[in-house]
Formats: C-alpha cells, sequence, structure tokens
C-alpha cells in the first residue's frame, strides 16, 4: 500500500507504452478521500507580553535581567567536576540576557563574559532592581 500524496503517481502505468520513448506519468486517484482543513482553536495567550521580552509565565529569570540591562551586577556560579575552580564570581555592567545565557562587561577593561544559565547559582545588584514591567503605551 502507497502511503497517501495529494499528487502521487502511479509510476507502473508506464509499462504499457514503448520503453524507447518518454513515459507519460498517469496520476492515480487518492487512496483516501481528501479531508477538508478545519481550523483548531488556539490556546489563549498566557500573561503579559512585552515587545523583547519572552511571556513572564515561560521565562523568569531572563526577563528580570532584561528589565535591568545596564546595571552592575555580581553573578555566582558553580561548575561541577572542575579542579581549577568549583564556584567563581563574575562582576559587570550586565549587557543581554537569554534563555540559557547572560552576557556582562568588565566595565574598567570592556572584556565580556557569556556566561551559561546552567551554572548559575544567584546573581546580586547593587542597586533596586526593576521587576514589574512597565506599563506599555497604547
Amino acid at each position: 500500500m502507497y502511503p497517501y500524496y495529494p499528487y502521487f503517481y502511479d509510476l507502473f502505468s508506464a509499462s504499457q507504452y514503448d520503453q524507447n520513448f518518454p513515459q507519460p506519468i498517469m496520476p492515480m486517484q487518492p487512496m483516501y478521500p481528501m479531508q477538508p482543513m478545519i481550523p483548531t482553536p488556539q490556546a489563549p495567550e498566557r500573561g503579559i507580553e512585552i515587545p523583547g521580552q519572552l511571556p513572564l509565565e515561560e521565562s523568569y529569570i531572563e526577563n528580570i535581567l532584561r528589565l535591568n540591562l545596564g546595571k552592575i551586577a555580581t553573578i555566582y556560579m558553580t561548575f561541577e567536576n572542575n579542579k581549577e575552580w568549583n564556584a567563581k564570581v563574575f562582576r559587570g555592567r550586565l549587557e543581554a540576557a537569554g534563555k540559557d545565557h547572560i552576557i556582562i562587561s568588565d566595565p574598567e577593561t570592556g572584556k565580556r563574559y557569556l556566561l551559561l544559565m546552567v551554572n548559575l547559582d544567584y546573581i546580586t545588584f547593587d542597586e533596586e532592581l526593576n521587576y514589574v514591567p512597565p506599563a506599555i503605551p497604547r
């Protein structure tokens, strides 16, 4: 039995023609009747959506970090099975945050660090944090 494709051609019907000439391709009837496409209802959107950010329920840490870009952060990280260091502290200006990473820059040297969220223990800030998203003007 052939898989159903709307434009599946019967390649065996060419045997009735001379093999020296190009063979016409004869369309075969679909094996299953075509089913009408019925739109499925979309799940209602959850949470507040802010341009440039993921929905709040799906990603808490990166949204909080994105609301505080430009602030100086102290990031505490743990690295398993590392003989040189198993924990390290990074301090710098918060440049960007994604689902799996944080980018900071050292204000004195300008050196940038790409840190993986999987190693993150916690983050401290020396100033007040923006936590509640600002109202979106309409």
